[in-house]
């Protein structure tokens, strides 16, 4: 492995803070008293902040290029941690300050994703980005259970749920200084595109259907994570066993999935119909109602799931690489898809319709992504 990954894998890794913020607005609720909706805010300011921010980003990379985008991410990071982590601050301040972490995780994506590819060896892009994807996935799970953790630790037991954040702060810290001194040949356009540019991208059917399929993808994985547990509780479990069996073991499976692709050499092209057939099928399992094939259709679909957003990602940018931080702009745009995709299938679950077949949802968003898969490689390069 290029040692030039190894600061980009840990800026992947400090992707994952901004992912605890969900679980985390469970015990900041309890300390402020909040209700439910208020507490929401918390992951919802994330969200947001992705779906504003993302297309500015992506134009500030191909401006500035990558490398001062990712500092950028990495210092509003640094700032937002720095707030809770040394003082306890008025829940309105530190909803700001985890919409700080929302945009710098934007800047991080926009830019760490297409920087990938200007420190891998050629033809190694789409296995290290599956490799940082697998990183990702650990922060994540670090970062939800950091703070269980941290309670039993002396002096950051003391500040209850705000113990991780010092940690979280040396990190942010660290992966900056290791960022900073880096030496980085960037892929640029000849001439810096405005962000009206950037949005005609989407004007070429190769890129639209990009973002779209990673605006379902993303839609897709968050309806895993949110209902596998209650649709696992209907077919008998308890409440822990369907939280081990569900969320926890579909994104272990998914985590498992990236670091492997990033270890083996592949055919991203191959490796995106496989994915996007086993994942269909998982959903598929799910969907069939039992509990045996539910827990199968678990694991085939954390295997599916694992390498669609990197061979995607990987694949489209390879259409255009010269245009690399605007169209990681867009797809990072469409992660969004996170916060609406879900809503729908609530919506179908809340009208009565039976919890595994509003399954449904994902399983069309898989069946449009087997789709495209389908029609990857095949298509002409994408042209002005």
């Amino acid at each position: 492995m290029n040692l030039k990954t190894l600061p980009i894998l840990l800026a992947f890794l400090l992707m994952g803070v901004a992912d605890a913020m969900g679980p985390l607005s469970n015990a900041v609720g309890e300390n402020y008293q909040l209700s439910k909706v208020m507490a929401t805010l918390m992951p919802f300011a994330v969200f947001i902040a992705f779906a504003v921010f993302s297309v500015p980003g992506g134009w500030l990379a191909a401006r500035i290029g990558k490398k001062p985008v990712l500092l950028l991410g990495l210092g509003l990071n640094t700032i937002a941690v720095a707030v809770p982590a040394f003082v306890a601050p008025p829940y309105a301040l530190l909803l700001g300050c985890i919409f700080l972490l929302g945009v710098g995780t934007t800047f991080l994506q926009v830019a760490g994703n297409p920087i990938m590819r200007d420190v891998s060896a050629p033809g190694n892009y789409s296995r290290n980005l599956a490799l940082a994807q697998g990183f990702k996935g650990i922060g994540s799970s670090a970062s939800t259970y950091l703070p269980a953790v941290v309670g039993a630790i002396g002096l950051l037991a003391q500040l209850g749920w705000r113990g991780a954040f010092p940690i979280y702060f040396g990190l942010m810290a660290i992966a900056f200084v290791l960022v900073a001194i880096m030496r980085i040949d960037e892929t640029k356009a000849d001439e810096p595109p405005g962000i009206i540019e950037s949005l005609a991208l989407l004007r070429l059917p190769v890129f639209a259907l990009a973002v779209v399929g990673i605006f379902l993808y993303v839609g897709a994985e968050v309806c895993m994570g949110t209902f596998l547990e209650p649709v696992l509780m209907d077919v008998g479990l308890t409440q822990d066993n369907a939280k081990l069996l569900g969320p926890t073991l579909f994104f272990g499976v998914l985590t498992v999935g990236r670091l492997v692709a990033g270890s083996i050499n592949i055919n991203p092209h191959l490796f995106f119909r496989l994915s996007a057939l086993l994942g269909l099928i998982g959903i598929g399992l799910v969907i069939a109602g039992s509990k045996p094939l539910i827990i199968t259709g678990v694991v085939l679909g954390g295997l599916g799931f694992a390498n669609i957003w990197p061979m995607l990602f990987s694949i489209t940018v390879e259409e255009k690489p010269e245009r690399a931080s605007e169209l990681s702009g867009l797809m990072c745009m469409a992660i969004s898809g996170g916060a609406l995709v879900p809503l729908l299938m609530g919506q179908l679950i809340d009208s009565k319709v039976a919890t595994t077949l509003a399954f449904a949802v994902p399983a069309v968003c898989f069946l449009y992504l087997l789709i495209l898969s389908l029609r990857s490689g095949k298509a002409p390069a994408a042209a002005e």
